[in-house]
């Protein structure tokens, strides 16, 4: 029963990757088979694996942003960004980069990805060139820019609610390694994209001078509302866990009041919402419960971490490699749920001061979620809304760029960890 749930995963991410049938479909049936296989029960899946606090966030903040873009305020800030850069896209790309991050780190990366990447496609059709860059830069940075802080990542809030690490903490820890991995990446992303971001046609002085940030504003009373409403939404994700609520509450009590406030038809507000999205999360979280349930994600863990002999060098290491690559295939969630546990244990045996640890399972799991993308969720959003503006982005067209910068950034992490808490 062990392999045939990892027959059930194997056949399920192939047809994923392959894309011969839509990868919802192919999440929703592989999470169908765990059920009727016996893996995980229909009550098991909705208690404890499909994340309804994910799908409530994901759900509020679409209908939300569908609301916010009919103002037309994301044409507005791209054009405010091309003529901060003077319309050179390699510039941009790097200004975005910046500004992607912050927003992850601050908020979350699936609220950064939510705001930007509409702006991202405006801006690119501003330009006349391919959005691609834009949108794959938006899924790299947004998972590197939110391990920064302790509500940035998934995985930094289980931590940090698991162990009683402070905000400050993951600030201390965290922040500088975030740094030196954007620093890397964004130059060798602008290098990789160069043919790409040559625009066609340079904007002439006299036409980025025409430019008004301000024309392109549709409504000034939605924007005005809409303003206020994000606000406090945001203000309601910076300090819901002193409010006793959920991100997804909060969310979606955002998202009823605009769409209130605004007036907007229910069957159009519906519309904003991309459901394929939702229901392949759904799919993903039975499908991985049923391996997590099937004992496959822990034996893992405890081979790899067995090998260390309680060498904190080696575990440390090992951790962050291990964390990024199954965060790569599976899900960063239900992997750092399954490896807390197992750190706590080995802090209690070694007793001594093993924080590091923690951040090395932190830097790999959010890092590691950039390999393809299914590894965490701004990459599917970023990718369901380039497919409803008319841009596909493949699993491999992904990975040639994602999986290599990937490896490159856990490496920088690595070097991090070993150099800061090791040598030091």
């Amino acid at each position: 029963m062990f392999y045939f749930a990892i027959v059930i995963f194997m056949i399920t991410y192939l047809g994923i990757v392959t894309e011969k049938i839509p990868r919802t479909y192919a999440a929703l049936a592989g999470g169908m088979v765990m059920i009727f296989a016996g893996y995980v029960t229909q009550e098991d899946a909705i208690r404890h694996y499909i994340d309804f606090n994910t799908l409530g966030l994901l759900a509020g903040m679409m209908a939300m942003i569908g609301v916010i873009r009919q103002s037309g305020v994301f044409e507005a800030m791209a054009i405010w960004a091309v003529k901060i850069t003077r319309g050179r896209p390699k510039i941009l790309l790097a200004l975005l980069s910046v500004i992607t991050a912050v927003t992850s780190s601050l908020f979350d990366a699936v609220t950064a990805v939510l705001l930007l990447a509409p702006m991202c496609i405006s801006l690119a059709r501003r330009l006349e060139i391919e959005p691609y860059p834009f949108l794959i830069m938006g899924i790299l940075i947004s998972n590197i820019g939110g391990t920064a802080l302790m509500v940035g990542n998934p995985p930094n809030v289980m931590i940090g609610s698991a162990t009683g690490l402070s905000f400050n903490a993951f600030f201390y820890n965290l922040a500088p390694c975030v740094v030196l991995t954007m620093v890397s990446i964004v130059p060798i992303l602008i290098y990789m994209y160069r043919n790409e971001l040559n625009v066609k046609r340079p904007m002439s002085p006299r036409s980025l001078q025409a430019l008004h940030p301000g024309s392109e504003i549709k409504d000034m009373r939605l924007l005005k509302q809409s303003a206020v409403v994000m606000t406090l939404t945001i203000l309601g994700f910076i300090f819901h866990h002193h409010l006793g609520l959920e991100s997804a509450a909060i969310a979606m009590a955002g998202a009823t009041v605009l769409l209130i406030i605004t007036k907007t038809d229910v069957k159009k507000a519906m519309s904003f919402i991309h459901w394929e999205t939702l229901f392949f999360f759904l799919g993903l979280f039975i499908l991985v419960g049923g391996i997590e349930e099937a004992g496959v994600i822990s034996a893992l863990a405890q081979h790899v971490l067995t090998l260390t002999d309680g060498d904190l060098f080696l575990s440390s290491g090992l951790l962050i490699w291990l964390a990024a690559m199954a965060s790569a295939f599976v899900d960063n969630i239900p992997f750092t749920a399954t490896m807390i546990p197992l750190i706590s244990h080995m802090q209690q045996i070694m007793g001594s001061q093993t924080d590091f640890l923690w951040w090395s399972l932190a830097l790999g799991a959010c890092f590691g979620g950039n390999g393809t993308i299914i590894g965490a969720s701004p990459n599917l959003l970023i990718v369901a809304m380039a497919e409803k503006e008319g841009y596909s982005i493949s699993f491999l067209k992904y990975m040639k760029v994602g999986f290599p910068l990937t490896v490159l950034s856990v490496a920088i992490a690595h070097l991090y960890v070993m150099v800061r808490y090791f040598m030091f």
